[in-house]
């Protein structure tokens, strides 16, 4: 499973925008792709690519003429990152299963794989996690908070630290 350069990209090109997207008065500035583009060593061209993407699923907003650029749609604490992922990606899935190759399973003859549910679940987890964060948390770095502890340290697996 990987997240790819578009969604690692886009999230990073948005999160700029949020954070530079103001002005000193507190109201919305125009921010260019160039400058995006230096900022974050993106470039240009792949940004505009992403930009189009983005404008058409109503994330962000075009503006023409002098002093023009892209401003978000939305604030950005009602924009989540996995908006930003499904606009210009296609869904994270940890499956290796191929997009409605069978509608039962990944393997050959068209069945699940003994670990089909658990790649599943890891993608809908994930999915949800990106769909709780947004780009103020991100800006903010208040994504750190959100992470969930594995395993806790009262729980052992069977067998470890039990007393035999």
């Amino acid at each position: 499973m990987r997240l790819s350069t578009k969604g690692r990209y886009a999230v990073m090109a948005m999160a700029d925008l949020a954070r530079n997207g103001r002005a000193l008065d507190g109201s919305d500035r125009s921010v260019s792709l160039s400058e995006i583009a230096q900022r974050q060593e993106i470039s240009l061209s792949y940004l505009e690519q992403l930009f189009a993407r983005l404008r058409r699923c109503g994330l962000v907003k075009s503006v023409r003429g002098p002093g023009g650029g892209y401003r978000l749609a939305k604030p950005a604490d009602e924009t989540v990152v996995a908006d930003i992922v499904l606009a210009v990606d296609e869904p994270i899935r940890a499956t290796r299963c191929v997009a409605h190759a069978s509608p039962r399973g990944c393997m050959a003859s068209g069945e699940r794989c003994i670990t089909h549910n658990l790649w599943e679940d890891l993608g809908a987890e994930i999915h949800a996690y990106l769909a709780g964060v947004s780009l103020e948390d991100v800006v903010l770095n208040r994504t750190g908070s959100r992470r969930r502890v594995a395993c806790s340290p009262s729980v052992s697996a069977p067998g470890v630290g039990a007393a035999a």
